[in-house]
């Protein structure tokens, strides 16, 4: 198994190429992909969707949210804060998911490499 992140995956969607993007379509026909539900939020704000793109994007399998989920994110999130790292929430939260199933990220986000580094995130950045 594998996750991805919005940034691999938006490319993803627009046709795109590169080592990120094949190894997503590897994930999926194989079923080996399992994403965040913030990646699923992300990636629906866009209002130009088509209704193809968006049924494609709410089939995409989910993390389920474990007990305790929120206290870790909020553990995490003060640990790379007190350390004075660039750290956004909804990176927090997707970082979160992977290291609490112990599944890599595949992202082109450099700002996951804090999570590596500090908190055991199994990363595949291109």
């Amino acid at each position: 198994m594998i996750s991805a992140d919005t940034s691999s995956l938006i490319e993803y969607l627009k046709g795109g190429n590169g080592p990120d993007i094949e190894m997503i379509d590897a994930a999926l026909s194989n079923n080996n992909l399992i994403v965040s539900p913030v990646v699923v939020s992300e990636l629906l704000s866009d209002p130009k969707l088509s209704n193809d793109t968006i049924k494609k994007i709410t089939l995409l399998p989910q993390f389920e949210v474990d007990e305790g989920y929120w206290r870790k994110v909020g553990f995490i999130w003060a640990k790379l804060i007190a350390k004075k790292l660039k750290v956004r929430l909804a990176d927090t939260l997707i970082a979160q998911s992977c290291i609490e199933h112990d599944i890599p990220l595949i992202t082109r986000d450099k700002d996951f490499r804090h999570f590596k580094k500090h908190c055991g995130l199994k990363l595949l950045e291109f």
